[in-house]
């Protein structure tokens, strides 16, 4: 009998910590007897008596403007706050915002920066399988249709059945851009929100709820794109590291020029890889402009001394600039000039070609 009755308690004291509900692990355990405790008067001091010094140190600060009043007790749920991760290069938030809102600042001049966003946004609705309800890039506004997510619940451990949840969520994104286009904030809002259990359903919950799944879903936007950013650079290097053509030809301004067949941005980078190779020293840059203040060192020892029989030097050591310009959606011209931005003669840049461009054309340079 008395095994009878230990093993019948065991079988209640499990059976009780099996139905432990996902809402029961994220309340506060213990005493809520704090919810009847009355506000106590200040101490009195009479006014021929000096006043001692009171602590502040444990004064339960005011709450703040809009703060949910109702969240105490059992109410409270205990769960790590939702944080927003800028990880993407140039992204920032903004510290004691209530709102879900993550800053881009441009970090790459392909394209403007409002639209590298929407076209990062519209890539992870697709990605997810998640269609767009309504979508105005004049107004800046993107709402989604509903994002259905389907889930088991929680159940008893002597349960053999498993039920299923489905959670459905709609939001709403703002993107507010700066005059000069090269900063936007986006701002995600839970439009819509409707949770189907067991024959209930939920539609309505508090403010810490809806700030969390708006954080949760703009986390998983800023990761995929900064997915895309990195799939990107990844990319651009394979192609800034492969042999590009070069031929002779003239700049805008009619002064003879190398032209590469490749764009501007893979041009750039790859003409510092060249010039390396060739021993020149880049001094100062400014890719904005397209100007480069570079000195050569000589052939000497140098990759392209081996290219000529003769002794002679087929450039002087010195200070040199050059000149950097898209042609064209997919050229660029490089134009040698000397230490005061003069171009060099045709015979000059002729001369120079075979190794510049044998060099330009060469695979797997190093980076």
């Amino acid at each position: 009998m008395k095994r009878t009755l230990a093993f019948a308690s065991a079988i209640a004291v499990m059976t009780l910590a099996g139905c432990s509900s996902k809402v029961d692990r994220q309340t506060a355990s213990g005493s809520y007897d704090y919810l009847e405790t009355e506000l106590q008067e200040p101490l009195t001091i009479p006014t021929d008596l000096d006043s001692p010094r009171f602590s502040r140190e444990f004064d339960i600060p005011e709450l703040g403007e809009g703060a949910d009043t109702s969240l105490v007790g059992k109410r409270l749920p205990v769960r790590s706050p939702s944080l927003i991760l800028p990880v993407v290069t140039g992204s920032h938030v903004e510290e004691g915002s209530n709102t879900a809102t993550i800053w881009f600042d441009q970090v790459d001049d392909s394209q403007p920066l409002s639209q590298a966003v929407w076209n990062s946004l519209l890539s992870f609705l697709d990605q997810q399988g998640i269609g767009v309800d309504h979508f105005d890039p004049e107004q800046k506004v993107l709402i989604t249709d509903w994002m259905i997510i389907t889930q088991e619940e929680d159940s008893a451990w002597y349960s053999w059945t498993t039920t299923e949840s489905q959670i459905g969520r709609r939001f709403e994104f703002n993107l507010d851009v700066k005059a000069h286009g090269r900063t936007a904030a986006l701002t995600v809002d839970l439009k819509d929100y409707m949770a189907t259990s067991s024959n209930n359903v939920v539609s309505d919950i508090d403010s810490m709820q809806e700030r969390r799944e708006e954080v949760d879903v703009l986390n998983q936007v800023i990761g995929h794109y900064e997915y895309q950013v990195r799939l990107e650079e990844s990319r651009r290097i394979a192609v800034i590291r492969q042999g590009l053509r070069t031929e002779m030809g003239f700049d805008d301004d009619g002064a003879a020029a190398y032209i590469v067949n490749a764009k501007y941005d893979v041009a750039w980078p790859r003409l510092l890889l060249v010039l390396r190779k060739l021993g020149f020293d880049v001094k100062d840059l400014d890719k904005s402009t397209g100007l480069l203040f570079v000195t050569y060192n000589g052939a000497e020892g140098g990759w392209w001394s081996n290219l000529f029989s003769s002794a002679e030097e087929i450039l002087e050591q010195g200070d040199y600039r050059l000149k950097v310009n898209a042609a064209a959606a997919e050229r660029t011209t490089i134009t040698f000039m000397n230490d005061e931005s003069t171009p060099f003669e045709a015979n000059q840049v002729s001369d120079l070609y075979s190794a510049f461009a044998e060099v330009m054309s060469e695979d797997n340079l190093d980076i």
